[in-house]
């Protein structure tokens, strides 16, 4: 069985984060692109911090791997309650309506 272990080179700069407290997601045929935004108290206009543009099957793989990864955080500290539900048009999925 082959060795899935990768390891990644982590620049200073990056390695700092950025925060998000909102995600906006959209897609074309070929491409999802990600919008992480901050939206902070007296800024009117949310400032998106970072984008990544992925193709659908890496999308799909990234989905997968948020839900596994909230099993196990939910199995270890329990489970995240959310209030509200998803917005049709919006992932809001750090926000106040929630990713169910």
């Amino acid at each position: 069985m082959p060795n899935n272990k990768m390891e990644l080179n982590l620049h200073p700069d990056v390695a700092l984060g950025e925060y998000s407290n909102l995600a906006l997601i959209t897609h074309s045929k070929n491409e999802f692109i990600l919008d992480f935004a901050a939206a902070l108290p007296g800024i009117p206009k949310p400032e998106v911090v970072s984008r990544v543009i992925m193709i659908p099957e890496h999308a799909k793989r990234l989905a997968q791997a948020l839900i596994e990864n909230l099993r196990k955080y939910e199995s270890q500290y329990g489970p995240i309650n959310l209030d509200g539900q998803v917005d049709d048009k919006t992932i809001n999925p750090f926000g106040p309506k929630g990713l169910s």
